[in-house]
């Protein structure tokens, strides 16, 4: 065992759980922004509208991410219109590339969370605020959107871990994140055992810090609506 190398490497290996730590956060960040709308329409049965962000996150949760990713950074620059757009200086960046695929990736399953957990709220809630003369849009904003992010939190935690295994993927177009270092060092020094057990044990971590925050949340915003 070359335990004493990974110990000369544990800069490489935080700097990638910084980079690991980025991609996490601006991919659930942005993803929720643009999940939040998408569920409010996708929660409208029946209209077109909905029925459009449906075929937008069935394919991407059909897909594997790793596909996804592989189209935005490789697929794309294959056309000349992309090389010679305004876009071209982002979408040549392995780094905006994969955060894009994250983000849209995460927004497809996250849609879905959240319209699932709007769909399930109790009757009982929509018909007080009802009864009590508040408008749609009131009503939407106070009590069902709410009601349904608290809701959602059990399942939406499960999507943030599988983000955070996911970004792994980001090491395979260049971007040294956990993965990435210990690659890196496997590469470096024919140790793929200690390379990578170093990086499970950083990954198993951060699950469990993001596990830990998950269940305070919880207990605060989804434990008062349980029955007693």
């Amino acid at each position: 065992m070359a335990f004493d190398t990974i110990i000369d490497n544990l800069p490489l290996y935080l700097s990638g759980a910084w980079a690991t730590l980025q991609l996490l956060l601006i991919s659930l960040g942005l993803g929720l922004l643009l999940a939040v709308p998408l569920a409010v329409l996708r929660s409208l049965q029946g209209s077109w509208i909905s029925r459009l962000i449906w075929v937008y996150t069935y394919v991407f949760r059909g897909t594997p991410m790793l596909v996804q990713l592989f189209l935005i950074y490789y697929g794309l620059a294959q056309f000349e219109a992309v090389r010679e757009s305004v876009f071209w200086p982002y979408l040549s960046s392995a780094w905006f590339c994969a955060c894009l695929s994250f983000v849209l990736n995460t927004a497809a399953y996250t849609t879905e969370i959240i319209a699932g957990s709007i769909r399930a709220l109790p009757a009982g809630e929509i018909e007080a605020a009802k009864s009590i003369g508040m408008s749609r849009w009131v009503m939407f904003r106070r009590i069902v959107l709410p009601s349904a992010l608290r809701r959602a939190l059990p399942a939406y935690s499960n999507e943030a871990i599988f983000m955070l295994h996911g970004t792994a993927l980001a090491s395979i177009v260049t971007i040294l994140d956990l993965t990435g270092a210990a690659r890196r060092v496997n590469a470096t020094h024919y140790i793929p055992f200690e390379a990578f057990i170093t990086a499970a044990c950083f990954y198993f971590l951060l699950t469990l810090v993001l596990v830990a925050l998950f269940h305070k949340a919880e207990a605060k915003w989804l434990k008062p609506l349980m029955p007693r």
